[in-house]
């Protein structure tokens, strides 16, 4: 049992259908569409899978790319998931409709976890950044999503997209070195 109450999840992309025909660029196959035969089973898979780990009380950081499609859809499945929701910004994410809906408590762009030697970001850092530049001396992990199936670039990154973490988030505990 976790002692932390904070949790990491990257690219769910709720709503978004055509994730489900998304194919793995070598072998050819697709993804998610041979786990999930519809994009409303997806997404209760991951409401379930939130709300098993995540209590109302717990922190969460959503690492970017969380929903393509219907807005209202998307706030009424979003107000269903547990814990305090914090977003680092993906690719595809609106910053002011997640603040004006009031959908998070805080946005940003990393999180610093410097007393566990972690940065969280949506895309992986270059490995310089970790060593050479901003982050030298504070972090040695960078908690990512972005790549989705593809694993990390380096033995620095630990990749947290959903299809890397059987569709439920994980505790920042699995990270701390």
């Amino acid at each position: 049992m976790a002692r932390n109450n904070v949790w990491v999840i990257s690219d769910t992309h709720f709503g978004h259908k055509n994730i489900l025909s998304f194919k793995d660029k070598d072998t050819g196959d697709v993804i998610r569409g041979k786990v999930f035969s519809s994009i409303d089973e997806m997404d209760e898979t991951l409401i379930d899978n939130w709300n098993r780990v995540v209590k109302p009380g717990d922190k969460i950081y959503h690492l970017g790319d969380v929903f393509f499609g219907n807005k209202e859809d998307f706030i009424q499945k979003w107000n269903r998931l547990n814990g305090k929701k914090r977003l680092i910004l993906g690719n595809h994410d609106d910053a002011t409709f997640f603040m004006k809906n009031n959908l998070v408590s805080r946005i940003g762009v990393w999180r610093l976890f410097p007393e566990y030697n972690l940065v969280l970001t949506h895309v992986p850092l270059h490995d310089t950044v970790l060593t050479e530049n901003r982050f030298k001396g504070k972090v040695g992990i960078n908690i990512h999503g972005h790549i989705h199936h593809n694993p990390s670039p380096t033995e620095n990154h630990r990749n947290v997209s959903v299809e890397n973490i059987n569709y439920t988030p994980i505790n920042i505990e699995e990270f701390i070195l």
